[in-house]
């Protein structure tokens, strides 16, 4: 049997999802910086961020509705993830994409292990709904990166290993500060 869901656990959940949300686009707003409008992959990388924009807004008002308050780390996660946006862009577009799908690999397991965790207890049905929601939504995001050459970046390995454990730790941060 699991342990039930305090209010506490809720509310991390919630803060570390608006956080990774927002830092999602910051990224986006990174890389299309650099690459415009006309760089290759710049229309998809703009429907992303237009999803991650839909994302961060339904959490900002889940936020305010259940007085979650923010991340500590907004403003680190502002130039953070605007920096490895442009960072990435500036490696080419391969490399763009590659940290689309290194992030959304990990927002799909952290996303996972929260639904898990929720169904589970049965708790919070609307915060379960939001999740799952968007964690589809992720997916195609990672699917799409794969797809338009994330693969082919300059050191594709040694990229999406040091994307994916830089999201491990913010996650694990943002959820407490």
């Amino acid at each position: 049997m699991t342990s039930p869901i305090d209010r506490d656990e809720i509310h991390r959940m919630i803060r570390v999802d608006q956080a990774g949300e927002f830092g999602a686009t910051r990224i986006y707003e990174g890389q299309l910086a650099v690459m415009g409008d006309r760089g290759p992959h710049s229309a998809e990388i703009r429907h992303m961020a237009e999803d991650e924009e839909v994302h961060r807004k339904e959490f900002d008002a889940l936020m305010a509705r259940r007085r979650v308050r923010p991340t500590a780390l907004h403003s680190f996660w502002s130039a953070a993830g605007y920096a490895l946006g442009a960072g990435t862009a500036l490696l080419g577009p391969e490399a763009a994409m590659a940290c689309t799908a290194a992030v959304e690999e990990e927002i799909d397991r952290h996303y996972t292990d929260q639904l898990d965790r929720l169904k589970e207890s049965g708790a919070d049905p609307e915060l379960a709904d939001m999740i799952e929601r968007f964690r589809e939504e992720e997916r195609e995001h990672r699917e799409a990166a794969l797809a338009n050459d994330a693969e082919k970046a300059p050191a594709y390995p040694l990229l999406s290993g040091a994307i994916r454990l830089g999201c491990k730790v913010a996650i694990k941060v943002s959820e407490r500060i």
